[in-house]
């Protein structure tokens, strides 16, 4: 006499099945391991990409000019604000001028060497 095996559920399996197509689970499982990661999309999709060709000096001299007028527009957005949008404002301008501080030594470093 043979003893039933407990541990295996008596489930039947649906051996019809022949397309992912309609079944959600497949699908997650094909997106999961076939789509690309959002960091590789977004590397392909990029708005703004800086040219391989220019230096790294050009490239911070380009960025010291973007910080300085960020730093501009958020002085005047700050001058024009009250109460706590005018701190969160004075809060963008002193970032920016220490991104700003940060380039400019970049750049005074490229210089001494």
């Amino acid at each position: 006499m043979t003893n039933p095996n407990h541990d295996a559920p008596d489930t039947q399996f649906d051996t019809t099945f022949t397309s992912p197509k309609g079944c959600a689970a497949a699908q997650r499982a094909l997106d999961y391991y076939l789509k690309p990661s959002v960091s590789e999309v977004e590397i392909q999709t990029r708005f703004f990409d800086v040219n391989r060709n220019v230096s790294s000096e050009e490239a911070l001299v380009h960025a010291s000019d973007l910080l300085r007028c960020a730093a501009a527009t958020a002085q005047e957005s700050a001058d024009n604000l009250q109460g706590v949008n005018r701190a969160l404002a004075f809060s963008v301008v002193h970032m920016i001028d220490m991104a700003q501080a940060m380039v400019d030594r970049s750049l005074d470093g490229d210089q001494n060497d």
